[in-house]
Formats: structure tokens, sequence, C-alpha cells
């Protein structure tokens, strides 16, 4: 009841054909081709360049302190709420700790 039980292999059912034999080929290097000329260098794409001005850079100084200060407001308060937890977890091992062994004092 307790054996574990090893499963077999599968026998394969149908026509069982044996393994191919792969012959090595041999690798034709190609001709050799001429190389090109040198090529004009193609025009840069007409794309605006973000110019910071000192309002957006305001802006993102903001944005980053407010980021900033509300991951720091998140780990604080997870590092309290384990503190108080352990705390927590340390009062009652005491008080247990203290009716466990006033209760063997009086037999």
């Amino acid at each position: 009841m307790f054996r574990p039980k090893i499963p077999t292999m599968p026998t394969p059912t149908g026509q069982v054909s044996p393994p191919a034999v792969v012959e090595p080929t041999t690798i034709v290097p190609p001709a050799q081709t001429p190389q090109p000329g040198p090529v004009a260098p193609a025009p840069a794409p007409s794309r605006p360049t973000v110019q910071l001005t000192p309002g957006t850079a305001l802006a993102l100084v903001g944005g980053g302190t407010a980021v900033v200060l509300v991951v720091g407001a998140v780990l604080v308060s997870m590092l309290l709420a384990v503190a108080i937890t352990g705390a927590s977890v340390a009062v009652c091992a005491v008080v247990l700790r203290s009716l466990l062994a006033s209760e063997t004092k009086r037999r």
C-alpha cells in the first residue's frame, strides 16, 4: 500500500524505423564579390530635439521628489509595522511564560 509504484516505459506501437544515417557534406565558399565603393551618409532624420525649459525642469524635480517621499513613507511604515508586530509577540511571550511559571509554582 505504501510502496511507490514505478511506471513502466511504454513500448512503441506500429512500425518502427531504424535511425537515419547522416552523411557529412562539404561547404563550398561563395565566389568573391567586389566591395562597393563609399556611400554618402544618409541625411539625419528630422526629429525635434527635446529642450528643457525651467518650468519642465522644475516639474521633473518636483515629480522625482514626490516619488522619493512616497516610496520612503511606504518603506518606513512597513518597517514600523514589523517592529510593532515583533514587540507585541515578545510581550505575549513574556506574559505566557510568567503565567506558565506561576502555575507550576502553585503545585
